[in-house]
């Protein structure tokens, strides 16, 4: 069942003559992690505002075609009412918390939409559990450290209790180890709690064995979708330049030299020293 669908759908920004999206379809199942990837302004941002409904009722624009989110026309529906079902994390946590705590923060959502007392605290309780950040609770956001303060981003939207969240490149301000701890939790909330991830994301060494689905753009249109150990071996992935995981690259040469690995494409290097070790084992 898909629980995002876009079909046909182009946009053009206020005061540009030039697309940024074109013709775009797709379809993401509920309880996916979908991962998707492309150069640099090739219109990843642009799509993820439109599964929220940022576009059309916050950027105006030229839109056409149609997406339907959590069963909702985005064109159709407010964006309050978007915001129950479609989370968004931005790149830059700061742009999401002003208040004087995290828990303030994180309650912030809830308060709005009118949530009772008890039921807003047993929320954000669970939401700060889940981010491992309900120690620092009463911290105030401009305290924290990078990481830490994108794990807050991510209660806050956790706290709505939406269907999917969307993560607009939400490490690009950490470090590799900051990074992997962020896409461990986003991981976490895929696998045992069945909310549907959609990750904007370059660093595909870190993400790509998180995901069971990845989307591939390039100037503004889907160039590739469908599973990640397929598509992450093709040549036309690489000729986009997008960051094929190290491990894939290796197991492609180590396969075209003679060395049999098997037939399943390791997205990460433990996946790899695990099958150049039975490999080896087996000789």
């Amino acid at each position: 069942m898909a629980v995002i669908e876009a079909k046909n759908v182009s946009y053009t920004y206020p005061g540009s003559a030039k697309q940024s999206i074109k013709n775009v379809s797709l379809k993401i199942q509920k309880g996916e992690f979908t991962l998707i990837t492309g150069p640099s302004g090739c219109g990843k941002t642009t799509l993820c505002r439109c599964f929220n409904g940022l576009i059309p009722h916050f950027y105006q624009g030229e839109l056409d075609g149609e997406v339907i989110a959590a069963g909702l026309n985005i064109v159709e529906t407010q964006i309050h009412e978007l915001a129950k079902h479609i989370g968004l994390v931005f790149q830059n946590p700061e742009n999401q918390l002003f208040a004087l705590s995290v828990e303030k923060d994180v309650a912030f959502g809830l308060e709005n939409l009118g949530v009772p007392r008890d039921e807003m605290r047993k929320r954000v309780d669970q939401a700060l559990q889940l981010t491992e950040m309900y120690d620092l609770r009463e911290r105030a956001p401009h305290e924290l450290s990078g990481g830490q303060q994108q794990r807050v981003a991510i209660a806050t939207v956790l706290a709505m209790q939406p269907e999917v969240i969307v993560l607009d490149e939400p490490t690009s301000f950490l470090d590799p180890l900051s990074a992997k701890k962020i896409f461990e939790v986003i991981s976490n909330l895929n696998r045992k709690l069945g909310i549907t991830v959609v990750l904007v994301e370059h660093r595909l060494d870190l993400t790509a064995k998180y995901a069971n689905h990845i989307i591939v753009m390039d100037e503004g249109t889907v160039i590739q979708d469908g599973d990640p150990r397929k598509i992450l071996r093709t040549e036309e992935a690489r000729l986009v330049g997008i960051g094929i995981p190290k491990a894939t690259l290796l197991y492609q040469i180590l396969t075209k030299d003679g060395v049999k690995l098997g037939d399943v494409v390791p997205l990460s290097s433990d996946e790899l020293a695990t099958m150049v070790k039975e490999a080896v084992a087996g000789q």
